[in-house]
């Protein structure tokens, strides 16, 4: 699938609709230069010792390894989709092969752009839910914490960046998307990995899928939820929030039928116009009349503790946006380094989340909501406007986030079915996926766990999990582990905390919808 865009790309974040549309063109990829994949089997000979003829030779991705990469922002919001640029490998070069002087990209971006387009990507919705977090943390361990997460997931973004630079340059390739640098990186593995790369391509592509598929459940719940509240004041009959699930489902089916990006752009510009006036009116509430900060607990029970975890990650994760904007950079290596544009863009996104939890639970205290705009006065009209004009941003966002899911999963189904049914095949998809997530969100309509659940499942797994296991795949043989290898003892810890975040963070979420459909809640 070839994607074709006007326009610099910029990145949207967790429910600020901010889309980030590329102008790229396909790939074109001699398919002479490229090399099959060399398997394990062709490495080593039947009596266990290397084949030095079969060395010499590249494993190269195959030539139809970048399908469309999905990239997403930060806390799971827009994503960004990219195809293939041109350019390629070429086989010939030398040990210098240098990936970033080969990348044909139409519309480069420079430094400050890519900062800029950083920051969409990571400030969105996500920075709403950053007062609950600290809720389940407590004001002054939350604050502590809150740096300490973002710090470890900006190093995993640099060890996914690092790694596939190294695999570009190793295998003459110019750019990769994230499933391809996971799926390479086991193929330049020790063995016992090389037969599960199509796994871990696999399985990136599902997380990022139920990821955004879970994010749009969540934008249904937290529309619905805001409508909820201000239509309640107006009228004497009150609907649940399940039936405004419903109702707020029902367009998305018709908008979510449109294929092209460039028809939704203007909504997205519509939705960053609200969603800022909306943040900026909901901080004057936030920072009026703050209470001492003796007044909150500064740290709660370890117990609440998974729950801050998943959010935190939910809305600072932004590991699927960060090849697509490293690719299209005029100069990639100021990327990653110190000092970088990502340091310094996630820099700034880690002190204005952290900026927000912290005043969003000193104003409100235990009775913070899952969205800091639904403590907002019900009776005040401007709050009132405020909850409305984020619902139709998060609303507007829904139609660019489901786009990516949509297009993965195609991608995957398209060659199986005749093309004269490929047609009504796509739109019975589109249609299913809505009414799938609309089911889900009417089941789940808790809007802090799912929040959590989103976090602790998918984000902890793409964030830390995989790009620590790609790095221990890269570095297998060259250049090793280190001294006393501690970059397998490194890189082990940091799969071991995303492990306890999925297991503890999972549990909790699980737990807190139990007690709300047992009536305990």
């Amino acid at each position: 699938m070839s994607l074709k865009r006007g326009g610099p790309p910029p990145a949207s974040s967790s429910g600020a609709a901010m889309i980030m549309t590329t102008s790229l063109s396909g790939v074109s990829l001699d398919k002479q230069k490229i090399p099959s994949v060399v398997s394990s089997s062709s490495v080593y000979e039947a009596n266990g010792q290397r084949n030095i003829a079969n060395i010499s030779k590249p494993k190269f991705i195959r030539s139809d390894m970048a399908d469309v990469p999905v990239q997403q922002a930060a806390g799971s919001t827009l994503p960004l989709v990219i195809t293939r640029k041109k350019g390629g490998g070429d086989d010939s070069e030398d040990g210098n092969y240098n990936p970033f002087e080969h990348r044909k990209v139409e519309h480069p971006t420079s430094d400050v752009e890519t900062f800029v387009h950083l920051l969409k990507g990571s400030l969105g919705s996500g920075i709403l839910a950053m007062p609950m977090a600290f809720m389940n943390a407590g004001l002054w361990f939350g604050l502590v914490a809150t740096f300490a997460v973002g710090t470890l997931c900006t190093y995993c973004v640099h060890i996914l960046v690092k790694c596939a630079h190294i695999l570009c340059r190793r295998r003459k390739i110019p750019m990769m998307g994230f499933a391809d640098v996971a799926e390479q990186a086991f193929l330049d593995g020790p063995p016992s990995l090389n037969r599960w790369s199509r796994f871990i391509r696999f399985m990136v592509n599902t997380f990022l899928v139920i990821d955004l598929l879970g994010c749009c459940c969540i934008y249904l719940v937290f529309v619905a939820t805001n409508v909820q509240q201000v239509v309640d004041v107006y009228l004497e009959t009150h609907l649940s929030v399940r039936v405004w699930i419903m109702i707020v489902t029902a367009p998305l089916i018709l908008m979510c039928l449109v294929r092209n990006l460039k028809f939704l752009t203007p909504f997205s510009m519509i939705a960053n116009i609200l969603m800022f006036v909306g943040i900026v009116i909901t901080f004057i509430y936030m920072f009026s009349d703050l209470p001492a900060p003796a007044e909150r607990s500064g740290i709660v029970s370890p117990l609440q503790w998974p729950l801050f975890f998943g959010t935190v990650i939910f809305a600072l994760e932004g590991i699927g946006v960060v090849m697509s904007l490293e690719n299209d950079m005029k100069n990639p290596s100021h990327f990653i380094g110190c000092p970088s544009v990502l340091n310094f863009g996630m820099g700034l996104v880690i002190a204005l989340y952290t900026l927000v939890g912290f005043f969003g639970y000193l104003k409100y205290g235990d009775a913070t909501e899952a969205s800091i705009t639904l403590n907002l006065p019900l009776e005040d009209k401007l709050a009132q406007s405020v909850k409305l004009m984020i619902a139709i941003a998060i609303f507007f966002t829904f139609t660019l986030q489901f786009y990516v899911p949509v297009s993965i999963l195609w991608k995957g189904m398209e060659h199986k079915i005749s093309p004269e049914r490929q047609n009504a095949s796509e739109y019975g998809l589109r249609v299913a996926l809505v009414i799938l997530c609309g089911a889900i969100a009417v089941a789940l309509p808790n809007l802090g766990p799912f929040i959590s659940l989103i976090g602790a499942v998918c984000l902890s797994t793409l964030g830390m999990i995989v790009p620590a296991t790609i790095e221990l795949a890269v570095y297998h043989e060259d250049p090793g582990y280190g001294r006393f290898k501690w970059r397998l003892w490194k890189n082990s810890g940091l799969i071991l905390f995303g492990v306890v975040g999925f297991i503890t963070g999972t549990y909790v979420s699980i737990r807190e919808f139990h007690a709300e459909f047992s009536g305990g809640h």
